[in-house]
């Protein structure tokens, strides 16, 4: 069963691109979106898109925190993903994370940030998914989300001129925010997973923990940062096969010279 899960892997590898895309398009199929609604998408994808099919992970945890319940069903998703696979969902799956890659093809001046800092995911989770929402009783992380923006706001009022007249200052930060966003992903590889996204925050704790893993033969690697060059997140594997800051892409396997780097079930 191992070697075949690792085959399969090996073989979805090269079309990384492709399954992105698939995953997009299913996550907003329209088509089964009132029988399918009530379950989750492995990924941060807003559920008030008119084409969405799935609900997002992260929309409903501030739901159960508005109504004072326990977000038992919200959080058993995300830890039964987060086990298994830890953040190959945010490297396979996520659509917001996909477009990210897309605009930094973009031929603008490149910037390379270091990870050190990417505890700021953590002050977003705590602050704007679990205490405001608590306080304020309102869902402050979609009210904000950039990906909820793109997904569910814009197109909105796009189809709905009604709504248009009723666009406040609330439209106009949120614009901003994403516009800002959208500047800072042609720059910098998916700065939005790296420093803000909560759900994958969630899913960094399980890296080191998960089913799925990536090893490094130390004796192999030559740590010629080949892998870097081509991380979407801008890691050396090698330092840390458990980092949770990797996407779990698989781009590092590909690209590895020596062969020193293979992702391994445990």
């Amino acid at each position: 069963m191992q070697d075949r899960l690792l085959r399969l892997i090996f073989r979805l590898m090269p079309h990384r691109f492709a399954v992105q895309l698939v995953s997009w398009m299913v996550t907003n199929s329209l088509i089964s979106r009132e029988s399918t609604m009530g379950l989750f998408c492995p990924s941060l994808n807003c559920y008030a898109c008119p084409a969405a099919a799935f609900s997002c992970p992260v929309g409903t945890l501030q739901h159960f925190v508005l109504g004072n319940r326990a977000p038992l069903y919200p959080l058993g998703f995300i830890g039964l993903v987060g086990a298994v696979i830890g953040r190959t969902s945010c490297g396979w799956f996520c659509p917001f994370g996909w477009l990210q890659e897309l605009v930094f093809r973009l031929k603008v001046p490149k910037l390379r940030l270091p990870n050190r800092y990417n505890w700021t995911r953590y002050v977003i989770l705590i602050g704007l998914v679990f205490v405001l929402p608590a306080v304020a009783k309102e869902p402050w992380f979609c009210k904000i989300c950039p990906a909820g923006t793109l997904e569910a706001g814009i197109p909105m009022l796009l189809l709905n001129t009604d709504l248009q007249s009723l666009a406040g200052w609330m439209f106009v930060l949120k614009a901003g925010i994403l516009g800002t966003l959208l500047a800072w992903m042609s720059t910098t590889r998916r700065p939005f997973c790296r420093w803000i996204c909560p759900l994958g925050a969630m899913w960094s704790l399980f890296n080191p923990v998960s089913v799925l893993q990536i090893a490094v033969d130390r004796g192999a690697c030559t740590a010629c940062g080949m892998c870097r060059e081509v991380c979407p997140v801008d890691i050396s594997i090698f330092e840390n096969p458990a980092s949770g800051a990797c996407i779990r892409c698989m781009a590092c396997v590909k690209a590895c010279p020596a062969g020193a780097i293979k992702p391994v079930l445990r």
